[in-house]
């Protein structure tokens, strides 16, 4: 069964002096979130950005994705710590994402561990909904 997710955003301005807010978002988990030029393109100075939301969604689904495909393996993890960073670059877009976990997973060898995880990388649905970024990289490791 498709499920629709929803999230709601005020701005005001111009791009360069104006600024935004994500107001809410469907589960009510976080909001109101400021946001600005500024924010997304220099230091965040408190405030979030499209890229920063980008890059804990990838971190969550990548996070699923291996944990299902590990469970499937016949070795579920006990942990796995993932982090995602986006690169923005104004005036092109997101040229790369970098995705580095490290779990801890009983009964699997490093090399294991490390095609389940490009699997993950590859098969996600928030790396397929970012194929058209020209770098999406991964570092993972056991421990």
């Amino acid at each position: 069964m498709a499920t629709e997710r929803t999230a709601e955003v005020s701005w005001r301005g111009s791009l360069f002096e104006g600024r935004g807010t994500i107001e809410r978002v469907q589960s009510g988990a976080f909001g109101p979130l400021d946001v600005t030029w500024a924010s997304r393109s220099e230091e965040p100075d408190g405030l979030t950005s499209p890229e920063e939301l980008i890059a804990a969604a990838h971190a969550a689904c990548f996070s699923m994705a291996l944990s299902n495909g590990l469970a499937q393996a016949g070795s579920p993890p006990e942990r796995l710590q993932t982090s995602a960073t986006v690169t923005f670059v104004p005036g092109t877009g997101i040229t790369k994402v970098a995705l580095q976990v490290r779990g801890e997973v009983s009964g699997m060898d490093e090399g294991s561990f490390r095609e389940q995880a490009e699997s993950a990388k590859q098969n996600c649905p928030v790396s397929k909904a970012l194929a058209s970024v020209p770098e999406i990289t991964l570092d993972a490791a056991l421990g």
